[in-house]
């Protein structure tokens, strides 16, 4: 684990101020869930939770269906990486971290769909080219928990209105089992 010389003091409420250097690295935001754990050695662990990594098997096979009835690429992230990809090679892409544009539409709560002509293309994912064709935020509870979405075609066409539904589908379906 790597020092970062940073001593906090615990108040009467048994609260730490994590710094703002380190919230700002993890990208931990204001209301985000911090799983708390200890190991053998007595360390007290902070960790982000991610619902949504939860059922990353889940969200791996409900990938896997979405690829063979599209034939498109798919990836399911949570608000900071890649948790299930099918498609492509799961060792290039899986817990990569995705775009600042991602996490842009996914804070906003904002599908997008790729229309030729508009010149509105992104990247969800940091150091992967393949660019996103049709986009959903994932919500469960109220909460955004991340995005399930198509990637473009080589040949770079507009979804379909079927992909669309797929993918809105498909986003709704998820948010709905981690709320169970």
């Amino acid at each position: 684990m790597k020092a970062t010389g940073i001593v906090r003091r615990i108040d009467d409420l048994g609260r730490v101020v994590i710094p703002k250097e380190i919230r700002r690295t993890m990208r931990i935001r204001e209301g985000d869930p911090l799983e708390i754990y200890t190991d053998t050695e007595g360390e007290v662990i902070f960790k982000k939770y991610s619902p949504i990594g939860e059922l990353s098997d889940f969200a791996g096979q409900y990938a896997e269906v979405l690829f063979k009835t599209a034939g498109t690429p798919v990836l399911v992230c949570d608000r900071d990486h890649v948790v299930a990809v099918s498609g492509l090679p799961k060792k290039e892409i899986l817990e990569r971290r995705i775009s600042p544009a991602l996490e842009e539409m996914i804070e906003q709560r904002k599908p997008y769909v790729f229309e030729r002509g508009s010149g509105r293309r992104f990247q969800p994912v940091e150091g992967v080219e393949r660019c996103a064709s049709v986009q959903y935020p994932i919500v469960a509870a109220g909460d955004v928990c991340g995005s399930i979405m198509f990637l473009a075609s080589e040949d770079g066409e507009e979804p379909s209105e079927a992909e669309e539904k797929l993918i809105q589908t498909a986003a709704g379906f998820l948010g709905k089992q981690m709320e169970e």
